[in-house]
């Protein structure tokens, strides 16, 4: 099976997806369901895990929902109130619903980039592996060190790294991202998302040798047994669309041994997120 491990919904309103701003007009409107099932049958993907793009449990809800109703959809990666005293208690109200694979904060976006350190929010992570879910880890390059000291907290917690966590690629800039990389993939309980690279370059300009050396670097770091496919569609729409980054990604690994590709394409999202 071939997996698009990440991939958003939504239905646009300037309020609650206030972080498009004026260069993003290509995001404001409405994504559903039928939009990314024409993509993926046309890039020869099985089936996608969505993931949280507001930080709502309203948006958790939806994303649950759209699930139920579409069988390709075979997992959400949602969002929690992890920092709320009374998470448990909200968990244990989703504890039920088999489509919750993960949880996921927008960590880049907070304006400390000590965040992922925070006691109440560590708390909130340290139950999730009661439930057997995943965390998405969505970080920029700067919030990579601590990063490591936070997964260095939650040894028995399963994570995984979205967007490769978002190198510089505008600016040509490889370390210090490339050293941190290769320190947290000492973690083996950290997973890496080949996704969300050309929106990290220059949108309009980007070449597919400006990409090649980080995705050498991720693949290097982490290895095809703990990498995984994703497209950030909608999203990466900004710098590419949907068939043209599967073609990308399966030509970066096509050099690889068929079953080193089979699990970059779907078997490591399969069983990270216990997908069926």
């Amino acid at each position: 099976m071939k997996v698009d491990s990440h991939h958003h919904f939504w239905n646009y309103d300037p309020v609650t997806y206030s972080w498009m701003n004026d260069q993003m007009e290509i995001l404001k409107k409405d994504y559903l369901p039928k939009d990314l099932e024409k993509n993926i049958t046309e890039a020869g993907i099985d089936g996608v895990v969505s993931v949280q793009a507001d930080q709502s449990l309203r948006e958790t809800d939806d994303l649950l929902l759209f699930a139920e109703n579409h069988d390709f959809i075979l997992g959400v990666v949602g969002w929690l109130p992890l920092a709320d005293p009374k998470v448990e208690i909200i968990m244990e109200s989703y504890a039920d619903r088999s489509l919750l694979k993960g949880i996921r904060h927008v960590v880049q976006d907070e304006p400390d980039d000590q965040f992922i350190l925070g006691k109440d929010f560590n708390q909130g992570v340290s139950l999730i592996k009661k439930f057997n879910w995943v965390y998405d880890i969505l970080i920029y390059e700067r919030q990579l060190a601590p990063t490591i000291q936070f997964v260095d907290q939650h040894p028995g917690q399963v994570f995984v790294l979205d967007h490769i966590a978002k190198p510089r690629i505008g600016d040509a800039l490889i370390e210090p991202w490339k050293s941190l990389m290769h320190e947290l993939a000492k973690r083996e309980n950290v997973i890496c998302k080949l996704s969300g690279l050309a929106t990290e370059a220059k949108w309009k300009e980007w070449k597919e040798a400006d990409l090649t050396p980080y995705l050498e670097v991720a693949l290097d770091a982490f290895g095809p047994n703990r990498m995984m496919f994703g497209s950030d569609w909608p999203v990466a729409r900004l710098a590419i669309e949907y068939t043209p980054w599967v073609d990308l990604c399966r030509r970066f690994i096509s050099n690889l041994t068929l079953e080193e590709q089979t699990l970059i394409e779907g078997k490591v999202a399969e069983q990270v997120y216990g997908l069926k």
